[in-house]
This record gives structure tokens, sequence and C-alpha cells, in this order.
């Protein structure tokens, strides 16, 4: 496990790292997940492997610090992730990012260009959600208070989404679930998709087959973002068809 210090309160930013070639490999992990339980297989996959892979755990999440002075927005975690990659001495990086990570990595690739080679972005968060009350995920969260999640509304949210996802949602601190995901669900100015279709890197935007056409395909399309849909699987692509995720991975990081 390597750490390196991303705040000036001295807060900690943790990942495994696996040996290998450069450019290095950063994998980011959703709300309430952890890279090291959501990427391990993927990074070892005979398509993948081969390259030095950072398997990294956001602030607040996983095996990083819980710091509650820390607001958590998508650009304080995108800085944070860079103090954090600086200090590994990654530059022009492959980033593989999920669900909120990769409206992290979109935000960190356009405030911090140096660090990001190439975006591969699976069925992540490009726009401002609604808040709604009872329903899973961050616009279920965001839907609370912060006193009340923090009091009560993490344990309805622990109840909604099931054993699956709370195993590594409970890894995460109240405040750093709650402020995360109320700002994910407000978005970025500009937004995260006009911030993805201003960037000049290749960029590859994996969904699920079976949520059907996605939305605002053929703008990203037109701004030279593949679009790929990957069958058989629901929103946790890497988890429900490793092979066809490795595969889609692959191509888009060798296209």
């Amino acid at each position: 496990m390597h750490h390196a210090t991303v705040t000036p309160g001295g807060d900690r930013i943790r990942w495994v790292e696996l040996p290998g070639q450069e450019p290095s490999r950063v994998y980011l992990h959703g709300l309430g997940s952890t890279s090291p339980a959501y990427f391990t297989e993927i990074a070892v996959h005979p398509l993948l492997a081969g390259r030095r892979s950072l398997l990294v755990d956001l602030l607040g999440h996983g095996i990083s610090d819980r710091p509650t002075d820390f607001d958590y927005t998508l650009e304080s975690h995108a800085d944070a992730l860079a103090e954090a990659l600086d200090a590994a001495a990654v530059a022009g990086a492959e980033l593989i990012a999920h669900s909120m990570g990769g409206s992290v990595a979109v935000v960190l690739a356009a405030r911090h260009p140096r660090l990001v080679s190439r975006l591969v972005l699976v069925d992540a968060n490009l726009d401002p959600l609604p808040r709604t009350p009872g329903a899973g995920g961050s616009s279920g969260i965001a839907a609370y208070s912060e006193q009340e999640f923090v009091e009560r509304g993490w344990r309805e949210v622990r109840d909604r989404v099931g054993p699956h996802w709370w195993s590594t949602m409970r890894l995460a601190g109240r405040e750093a679930l709650y402020r995360s995901a109320a700002h994910l669900v407000r978005g970025t100015v500009p937004t995260m998709r006009e911030l993805l279709l201003d960037l000049e890197i290749p960029r590859t935007f994996l969904f699920p087959e079976a949520d059907g056409p996605l939305p605002g395909a053929d703008a990203l399309t037109a701004a030279g973002v593949e679009v790929v849909s990957v069958p058989d699987c629901g929103h946790n692509i890497m988890l429900d068809n490793p092979e066809a995720f490795a595969r889609a991975t692959a191509a888009a990081l060798t296209g």
C-alpha cells in the first residue's frame, strides 16, 4: 500500500500499486466504492496486465483518510488526486474511471492536463442530477441535509443499496459520502459533459447496452469521444461482465 499527503492538514490518499511499464494506469472508483475491490481483476487481466497500475481510493473512501473538514467537491477531489499522482511521479497517465470517479477524472484532465493522456469513462456521471428522496445512490443521499444523513439517513441508505454496495460504502466517512454525493448531483460549471467535449486527449465512454442509446451520444461522438456499449451488465460493468469490460478497455487504450 502506498500513500501521499494531499491536504494542508496532513490527510492522505492511499492506493494499491501493481508494478509494470509506463505510462501508468490509474483506476478510480465510484461513490461509496473502493478501487482495489472494483478493479483488481481488471488490472491483472491478460489484456491489461503489465502496466504500472495505481488502484486509488479517493479521499473519504476506502483505505484513504476521511477528513471532516474537506468539502469533497469534484474539483477538490481532482486537486487532491493530482497531489497524490504528483507524489507518485505519475504523468500522462491512462485513467480508467467508474461513475463518480469518471466525473473526477474529467475534472482532473481539465484542471491538470499534464497528468492525463487518455480517459476510459465507465458509465460516468456527466450531468447534474435531481435530488430524489428514497432513491439509492447520489440522488437519494443528496436529498437529505448533511445532519439528517449523518444522524439517521445513512441507515436508510444502507438498507436501500443492499449488502454488495454497502460492503464498500460503509468504509466511507459519513460526511465524505454525503458531500461527495451532494456535489456530484450538483455537478460542475461548466458541466462535466462540457469539460469532456472540450478535452483533446483520446476519450472512450463505456455504458451498459441494456440501458439503450446513451443520451447525448451524437454530440460526444462528434467531439471525438468513442461511445461503446457493453453487453450483459449493469452499472458496475467491470464486475458484471469483466471479460467484455477488459476487451473494451484494452481496445480503448490501444486504439
